[in-house]
């Protein structure tokens, strides 16, 4: 059974950085998806960025574009998430998903493609 665990989220000000992880047990990462989605409170669960090691495939929502950053270590079986000029709409539960089936590329995919999911991670911004 795979488990992902997600790392790094903490309360920043707006402009700020943070650099979230996502380590994987169970399952290996080679030429599969992997997302990471967010849900603020009130808001309905937001795709965020995903990326297919298959084809070095990524994609960001337009509200994160130039400032996220979704990369991958296969080595370390870890997916990270870097955001930069933190804004406070951006202010979430964050979560790591996977996909098993070795499938991709993956930006178009719903929520409910990925398998797997981690507890989430939570960011705060402050202005």
């Amino acid at each position: 059974q795979a488990q992902l665990v997600e790392s790094g989220g903490g309360s920043v000000q707006a402009g700020g950085s943070l650099r979230l992880s996502c380590a994987a047990s169970g399952y290996t990462f080679g030429n599969k998806c992997m997302g990471w989605f967010r849900r603020a409170p009130g808001k309905e669960r937001e795709k965020v960025a995903t990326i297919y090691s298959g084809a070095s495939s990524a994609y960001y929502t337009d509200s994160v574009k130039g400032r996220f950053t979704i990369s991958h270590d296969n080595a370390k079986n870890t997916v990270y998430l870097l955001m930069n000029n933190l804004k406070p709409e951006d202010a979430a539960m964050y979560y790591c998903a996977a996909d098993p089936r070795g499938a991709g590329p993956c930006g178009t995919w719903f929520p409910n493609a990925f398998s797997y999911w981690g507890q989430g991670t939570p960011v705060t911004v402050s202005s």
